[in-house]
């Protein structure tokens, strides 16, 4: 865990600011149980088909909610003095031509298929493009985290093969987020950083010296580009998207190696060298030189978040933001099943409308916060935490100004894993719904030791069991819900967790079989501890120094 010092300790304590009354967040007693309930039981139910994004439910759901919002007497905290953040979506369909000539300047170049020994990404750029190939490792761009592979040598105008996920996966103490997976790790994240550097074009191959016998192109690329649509569409942030201007391709281990066999090194030797700390930096594999032609057709979805806010009430202070968060989209419905998704996220999203109603009515009473609190309903969360991405990426009130970022995601039920072979709980200790019928998980406390202080502070008039856990845990869970994107801007952030079980992401995650009486506790507390941040002067800091303890 890492330490904070005793100064910021001191600045973010704020001793005798505020008296023993202030410490007790007003109208508290207001979340209940019973009005959980019924409103879950009306947005996780069957008529709603699972809130699937881009689709009549999801936007009838968005509309309740700022419904809801406006009916408390909120503000509104979108766009053009709206309820509304709206941002864009991309979808894409694999066009024709898609050609790919390897050693195009040899007297026998060789011709690869598409879906067979190469493929374009879906936020491909379409293009032309004939080059020298360099290799630059895992392509990954992050000074910040002590990695960077373009630290050395020149890619304007040339293709640049990089290895896919990124050095030392399973390592805890890797510098990039442990054995989380890092941002800079994406496909999408490593095209902009080549971009950056002048690449005309970026090919991805396996990490074959990490993941041997991986490669399975043929199902592979079938599956990126299959021949039927998928029930649900495959979505990408429309403003991200946008910024790619430049071909990217996964290409199958077998092409990799031809296209590398002139540097007297296997594919896997040359992988290894990628493992090297702090970054490869550009390495000639003989020049050999390919030509490419990708063509992906985008098309544009719009979404939109739902977000208002209540006012702060100290001069110095009232332009401060706490975010309180969480997704109401889920996985829709097919012929015969609903994904209800009355856990996830309904539960989150009826929380945030508990805890707006109690900022409403302690407003009311005279009470207001002395920072100013967004409540905030994410949409595409389930495609990829999008609409927090739009709004991290682009917020409505400056980025510095937020100082910390609440989210609730599943806080309806006790975490249940009954097999640690079941891939859906990999890395979780095998345990009884029981044993955690009183635990919170609290995720990305270890970010900021000053978020994990309030929230136990808050704790202590609630009485729940707190557990920190998951921050670095091969589950990937740090990274897999909304407050991760404010994270990756610097905001401190936190999950408030009641964990997987089995009913995850299956028709079971029905309304009734949430546990309120718990919940209630969870929204309490998640409440408390975002009054005790917006009454204190001193405001919740980053830690330094490594990202995994």
């Amino acid at each position: 865990m890492r330490r904070v010092s005793f100064t910021a300790a001191l600045v973010f304590t704020g001793i005798g600011l505020f008296s023993a009354q202030d410490h007790r967040a007003p109208q508290i007693e207001s979340i209940r149980e019973a009005e959980l309930r019924a409103d879950l039981f009306f947005l996780a139910s069957d008529a709603m088909r699972g809130r699937l994004t881009d689709t009549p439910e999801n936007a009838l759901t968005a509309e309740w909610i700022k419904a809801r919002f406006e009916r408390l007497g909120l503000s509104p905290a979108g766009a053009d003095r709206t309820y509304f953040h709206p941002f864009s979506l991309a979808t894409a369909t694999l066009g024709s031509p898609n050609t790919f000539v390897a050693n195009a300047r040899e007297t026998a170049p060789v011709t690869l298929k598409v879906r067979q020994d190469f493929y374009p990404l879906r936020f491909s750029a379409s293009g032309h493009v004939k080059g020298p190939v360099v290799f630059a490792g895992y392509g990954i761009s992050a000074p910040a985290q002590g990695h960077d592979d373009y630290r050395t040598g020149t890619y304007a105008g040339r293709v640049v093969l990089v290895l896919n996920h990124e050095p030392g996966e399973h390592d805890p103490n890797s510098p990039l987020d442990g054995v989380v997976t890092s941002e800079a790790e994406g496909a999408l994240r490593k095209t902009l950083a080549a971009q950056a550097k002048g690449a005309a074009a970026v090919l991805f191959v396996a990490d074959v010296h990490n993941h041997p016998g991986s490669d399975g192109f043929d199902f592979a690329a079938r599956y990126f580009w299959p021949d039927n649509p998928p029930r649900i569409e495959r979505y990408a942030l429309g403003s991200l998207v946008d910024q790619v201007r430049i071909p990217a391709l996964q290409i199958s281990a077998a092409a990799a190696s031809r296209l590398v066999s002139r540097s007297g090194r296997t594919l896997e030797e040359l992988a290894r060298t990628a493992d090297a700390p702090g970054g490869l930096g550009a390495v000639s594999i003989g020049e050999p030189e390919i030509e490419i032609v990708t063509t992906v057709t985008r098309r544009v979805v719009p979404s939109r978040n739902v977000l208002a806010m209540i006012e702060g009430s100290d001069a110095a202070l009232k332009d401060e933001w706490i975010l309180i968060c969480a997704h109401y989209d889920h996985e829709g419905a097919d012929p015969s099943r609903i994904f209800n998704g009355a856990d996830d996220d309904g539960s989150g999203t009826v929380g945030v409308l508990e805890i707006a109603e109690a900022y409403a009515l302690a407003a009311r009473a005279g009470r207001r916060p002395r920072r100013g609190v967004l409540f905030a309903a994410w949409n595409a969360e389930e495609r990829g935490l999008l609409g927090a991405w739009a709004y991290a990426d682009q917020p409505l009130v400056g980025r510095d100004r937020i100082v910390a970022v609440l989210n609730m995601d599943m806080i309806g039920r006790n975490e249940e894993v009954r097999s640690a072979g079941d891939p859906r709980f990999l890395g979780l200790d095998v345990q009884t719904a029981e044993s955690n019928r009183n635990a919170v998980n609290i995720v990305g406390a270890t970010r900021s030791p000053d978020m994990k202080a309030a929230v136990e502070r808050a704790n202590a008039a609630v009485g729940l069991e707190l557990k920190f856990r998951y921050d670095n845990n091969e589950s990937n869970l740090m990274r897999r819900s909304d407050h991760w994107p404010f994270l990756q801007h610097g905001v401190p952030a936190i999950w408030f967790f009641t964990g997987l079980h089995p009913d995850y992401h299956t028709p079971d995650d029905r309304p009734e079989r949430i546990n309120y009486a718990k919940m209630e506790k969870v929204v309490r507390l998640v409440y408390q501890t975002s009054w005790e941040i917006a009454q204190r002067t001193g405001r919740p800091r980053l830690a330094s120094g490594p990202r995994n303890q």
